[in-house]
């Protein structure tokens, strides 16, 4: 019981291992994430919808979208933009490795008659010979990913823009950062079953590495049958870092928001929004 204890509570490196794949993926669980998505209220895998509503608009007017452009949104979802972005006739392709997610996304948009390009892929395997206008990446999709991968999605984003085209994502800040805690903690059947239908206990520890700036959630799911264990990573950024990650991919920050609702940077927010080329 000592050694397993010892596992569980392990602090392994930054980005040590990667298990997106798996939370988004697993049957139970992308049903779950799903729920979450749809939940209007709540700002947990998605924005709520007023912040969203007020998001799209934004967006089309800062870039001057219309039916001529072409979107391209890394990690769609359940299409909470790419569907609002076609409603408005803009030329828009989801991409998005949760199935269940893009399901639901497709079926939405055949419910309304959209024309929206679904795509359920894992975005850092995606290649096209389409080229885009915009390419989004919102809900701080890039943190989750090691420095590894934030170098090939930059790479791909250069490979994927128009010669004028603009790059919009956001990220978590450091004052959000610096108000994270370590900590440790076990819970029965933690957050009402999202794990498994069966029973299980989740040991639940908040890593910081304060050096890299990164925390780690690590989720120790012990069922009857099997323990898995699931890593969710994120990096904070201030304005510097962030620039210096995209002048090395030879792209230039133009502008810093608050949040991808246009927002005036303020440096007490949680996350912030660039615009880059």
């Amino acid at each position: 019981m000592f050694n397993i204890l010892k596992t569980i509570n392990e602090k392994p490196k930054p980005f040590q291992f990667y298990t997106a794949e798996e939370l988004w993926t697993d049957e139970h669980t992308s049903k779950k994430m799903l729920e979450y998505h749809l939940n209007e209220a709540i700002d947990v895998s998605s924005r709520n919808a007023n912040f969203i509503n007020q998001s799209t608009s934004w967006i089309i007017k800062k870039f001057d979208l219309n039916e001529k452009s072409n979107v391209l949104d890394f990690g769609c979802g359940p299409g909470l933009y790419t569907n609002r972005f076609a409603e408005r006739g803009i030329n828009v392709t989801g991409v998005d490795f949760s199935k269940r997610s893009i399901e639901y996304a497709m079926q939405i948009a055949s419910s309304k008659n959209l024309k929206v390009n679904y795509i359920n892929r894992n975005y850092l395997n995606y290649e096209t010979q389409d080229r885009f206008d915009l390419i989004t990446m919102i809900m701080c999709d890039f943190c989750a990913l090691s420095p590894n991968q934030r170098g090939i999605m930059l790479s791909k984003f250069k490979e994927l823009l128009n010669p004028s085209g603009n790059i919009l994502l956001d990220v978590y800040s450091l004052k959000s950062f610096n108000q994270r805690e370590e900590r440790a903690f076990y819970e029965f059947n933690h957050l009402d079953n999202f794990w498994s239908p069966e029973e299980y206990y989740c040991f639940i520890n908040t890593f910081k590495y304060c050096n890299e700036k990164v925390i780690l959630d690590k989720y120790t799911i012990i069922e009857k049958a099997q323990t898995r264990v699931i890593y969710n990573w994120l990096q904070y950024y201030c304005i510097e870092t962030l620039k210096r990650e995209f002048e090395d991919k030879d792209f230039e920050v133009l502008e810093v928001y608050s949040d991808v609702c246009g927002q005036l940077y303020n440096t007490k927010s949680l996350e912030f929004a660039v615009v880059a080329k």
